[in-house]
Formats: C-alpha cells, sequence, structure tokens
C-alpha cells in the first residue's frame, strides 16, 4: 500500500505518494486532479519493481499554491520534478504525465535528458512549438470561447467551481470532456460546468467514494493553483523559445483514448507524424479503444500494461 508524506522541494512542499523499490518512476497527474488520480498504477508499477512516486503537483491538494500567477510556468514545473528527484537520493528516473501532467514530463525529458532517461504521455501529445502564442493564435482565428480563454481572468472560473465543488468534480469527471462542443467551449454567459449537472451519473471507473476524496481535497483546496497553470499557456510559449524544433530523443511512449476530445482533432496523419519527428525514439504508441480523457483512472488494466511493458524494454 502506498504511504504517504511531504516534502520540501524547489521552494515548496509536495504531498507524495510512494510505494516499491527499484528504479525511479514519477507520475504527475493533470486538472483537476491529484496524485489519487494514479491510484491504480502505483500498486502495479511498485509490484513490477519499480520505486513509484506521485506527487500532489503544485497548486494541487495538499501541496503547496503560490500565490503569484507567474510562480506556475513550466520551468517552475519542471524545476519541480527536477528538484523531487534530488531530494528522494536519486540520478536518474523515468517520467510519466496524464493532461497537464503530460506536458511536465514531456518538457522535463527536453530540458534534462540527463537526468529523466524515459517518458511517457497520457492524453495530451508532445510539444511541437507553433508559430505564435497558442491564445494569441486562438484570438486570431476567430475563436472566443475556448475553454482556455475561459480560464485567463484571475477569480473567474473559481468563483463559478468553488460555488459547488461537488456539482463541478461531478459535472467535470462524469460528464466534461466527452464532446468537445460541449466540453471544450463556453457559451457566452454561461459557466464551464452550468450545462452539466451536478446529479449526472458516475461511470463504471469512478465510485461515490473515489469521487467524494476528490471533492474533499477540493473544498480543502480550491481550484486557483490549478488554473493558474492554464494562466502560462502565453508566457511558456515566450519562455521555451530556446528548445523550438528540439526532438526528445529519450525511449518515448504516448497512449491516449480513442474517444477523448483533447486529441481527437490531433490524430490525424499529419500529427501522428508530428508526434514521431518530435520523438524519435518513440517506442510505443497507443490509441485504447472506447477510452475517454480519464483514460489511467478509465483502463487501469490496459494502461498499466502497457506502461510496465514499456518501461521493463526502455528502461
Amino acid at each position: 500500500m502506498a504511504s504517504t508524506r511531504t516534502v520540501a522541494v524547489n521552494g515548496i512542499d509536495l504531498f507524495l505518494r510512494e510505494q516499491g523499490n527499484g528504479a525511479l518512476v514519477i507520475l504527475c497527474h493533470g486538472w483537476p486532479e491529484l496524485s489519487y488520480s494514479w491510484r491504480h498504477q502505483i500498486a502495479a508499477l511498485a509490484d513490477a519493481g519499480y520505486r513509484v512516486v506521485a506527487p500532489d503537483m503544485r497548486g494541487f491538494g495538499r501541496s503547496s499554491a503560490p500565490q503569484p500567477v507567474e510562480a506556475y510556468s513550466i520551468f517552475d514545473l519542471v524545476g519541480d520534478m527536477v528538484a523531487l528527484v534530488a531530494e528522494l537520493g536519486e540520478t536518474r528516473a523515468a517520467i510519466i504525465g496524464h493532461d497537464w501532467g503530460a506536458p511536465v514530463a514531456w518538457h522535463a525529458a527536453q530540458f534534462r535528458p540527463d537526468l529523466f532517461a524515459a517518458v511517457a504521455g497520457l492524453s495530451v501529445p508532445p510539444p511541437w512549438r507553433g508559430k505564435g502564442r497558442p491564445l494569441d493564435q486562438l484570438r486570431a482565428a476567430g475563436v472566443t470561447n475556448f475553454y482556455w480563454q475561459y480560464f485567463q481572468q484571475p477569480g473567474v472560473a473559481e468563483a463559478e467551481f468553488e460555488r459547488d465543488v461537488a456539482a463541478t468534480m461531478r459535472g467535470i469527471l462524469c460528464g466534461g470532456f466527452s464532446d468537445p462542443a460541449r466540453s471544450l467551449f463556453v457559451p457566452e454567459g454561461r459557466g464551464f460546468i452550468g450545462r452539466t449537472a451536478g446529479s449526472l451519473p458516475l461511470p463504471g471507473w469512478l465510485s461515490e467514494d473515489e469521487l467524494a476524496y476528490f471533492i474533499e481535497q477540493y473544498k480543502k483546496s480550491g481550484f486557483r493553483g490549478g488554473l493558474n497553470w492554464y494562466r502560462n499557456i502565453n508566457r511558456n510559449w515566450d519562455l521555451t523559445a530556446p528548445w523550438q524544433s528540439a526532438q526528445i530523443r529519450q525511449p518515448a511512449a504516448f497512449i491516449a483514448g480513442s474517444s477523448d476530445p483533447v486529441i481527437s482533432d490531433k490524430m490525424s496523419g499529419k500529427h501522428l507524424a508530428a508526434i514521431e519527428r518530435v520523438l524519435p525514439n518513440l517506442k510505443q504508441k497507443l490509441i485504447i479503444d472506447g477510452a475517454g480523457h480519464w483514460i489511467q483512472q478509465e483502463k487501469p488494466a490496459e494502461v498499466n500494461a502497457a506502461l510496465i511493458g514499456f518501461l521493463k524494454e526502455n528502461y
């Protein structure tokens, strides 16, 4: 069973779940999630012979949530993982991320190939840096209601989400990210959760007790920290200019669900080819049929088998 503790790294406190002995594997969760989102992977990877560590990421759960928006840049997030490896007394790690945790994992491998020996991303492909700042590109294309844009003004999304945390978490985990037109765009004058009822039935992969844990933690932490990750999207584009067109050369894996709207528009032949250009040492590319966005919770057996197979062969 996983143990928990809090460590001081990179100027903040990180809450950790950890289990097992062996080569270090770090699991980075996304939004609006927690280290608890990896509950099905931690024991499986530990049983396979790895030392598994899953933090509540900066701004989430029981970890520190610095006040300044600027404290959530990709450099800060990767810096947390670099410092975590050192705090754990290790000099080498595999890093795996889902949703927002995937960009952290991809960039960690890109920035510090000496430290991160293998990398896997779930649901979000590796970074290919576009020609302009992402939010500026959206505006230039006439898009004004994408959820990234709704999250930009501090306090707006927080007020909506914290008004009824139970409805928010049920709406996002049970009803959000299922239909791109409904879940990724915010109708003018309406909120992100307004169209997803708090009484949505739970999917088979999520129990009432599991949902209750997410609700309990977000009632305590609020949503500001996680939303600040989105408020650094343009800044991250600016900061990563030195890595324009840089490849990630470590052994890599990409896993996603066929029903995930976050990646559905990126799975064309052109985008798949782009993934392989960024990841010249791509060892595994798995699209799990019928899986949605919360893939490691929805399809734990398939994800665990894929990750263990990838790590055994490449780390």
